[in-house]
């Protein structure tokens, strides 16, 4: 049984019915990348790449080949993840109703619409006969190596979240957290109750928001390179204001995912707290958001 009661005898076979549904979903989005994408098609890709990329680094025996493997979808992932940025911020820009006398808005959404026409035409380019037959091949054999061994897939996630009085959130470490927070709630999906559905639910909506904060910020700073500081461009003061109340948010989910999650489950101390016994921490949670 485990802490809170519920059986997890189920959880192995629970674990690898999943593990080959996103196998299986992975290489069917290879091939349709191999022929003009859609959104959605580069999203889901992206999504179940990293998907593979936890469950395969969290569950397969070290090995070259593993490496192989997640070098090449990172490598992919990356270039379908530049099409899904421009797909947003443009998207965002065509809905930002801001004055444009300095026509700044229009210009950087040319510009953007440019780049993802050049780049839709390029990305099946990366995912050629060779590299997708390659692609599967060793996706086929990560596959059939991932052992379970009984492991809770959930006490595994939790173990991988940070706790809330041990951070400190800026704007690298917000995104840093969001990164992690992706592949705990990956690994939580294997499991199949409602302790797992609660913990996917609280890291989902906290990358959400961390996730429009980031899409902002990012083009803030596309717009920064191209028009100058707040004082030089309408566009950039209002994606400037957007990004820091975005921060604030996506700060505030954050923490209440994390408070949330630690009410609810009992985290497992983490390996070399397991090896070294407690270790007092002392920080602060500071919210700061670039000028």
């Amino acid at each position: 049984m485990r802490p809170n009661g519920s059986d997890n005898n189920h959880l192995p076979l629970t674990a690898q019915r999943r593990t080959r549904l996103v196998f299986n979903r992975i290489s069917r989005h290879i091939g349709k990348l191999t022929k003009e994408p859609k959104s959605s098609d580069v999203h889901r890709f992206r999504t179940n790449s990293r998907r593979v990329e936890a469950l395969v680094g969290e569950f397969a025996p070290e090995s070259a080949k593993k490496e192989k493997l997640i070098q090449l979808l990172s490598k992919l992932r990356k270039k379908a993840g530049k099409l899904r940025d421009l797909d947003v911020q443009v998207s965002f820009l065509e809905n930002l109703k801001i004055p444009d006398r300095q026509n700044h808005r229009a210009e950087l959404l040319d510009s953007l619409n440019s780049e993802r026409t050049r780049r839709s035409r390029k990305l099946p380019k990366s995912f050629d006969a060779d590299t997708a037959r390659t692609l599967r091949k060793r996706l086929r054999r990560a596959s059939s190596t991932i052992e379970f061994d009984g492991v809770d897939p959930l006490n595994r996630a939790l173990e991988r979240l940070p706790k809330a009085h041990t951070i400190q959130l800026n704007e690298k470490s917000l995104h840093s957290f969001r990164i992690a927070a992706k592949s705990a709630r990956y690994l939580a999906e294997l499991a199949e109750s409602a302790d797992a559905n609660s913990f996917v639910e609280e890291l989902k909506k906290a990358q959400d928001a961390i996730g429009e904060w980031h899409d902002v910020l990012k083009l803030k700073e596309q717009a920064e390179k191209r028009f100058g500081r707040v004082h030089d461009s309408s566009l950039v003061a209002a994606l400037n204001n957007i990004a820091h109340a975005r921060f604030r948010r996506a700060s505030n989910a954050a923490f209440e995912a994390l408070a949330n999650i630690s009410r609810r489950h009992t985290v497992p101390p983490a390996e070399s707290e397991r090896r070294a016994g407690p270790v007092s921490s002392k920080s602060e949670a500071t919210h700061t958001a670039a000028a």
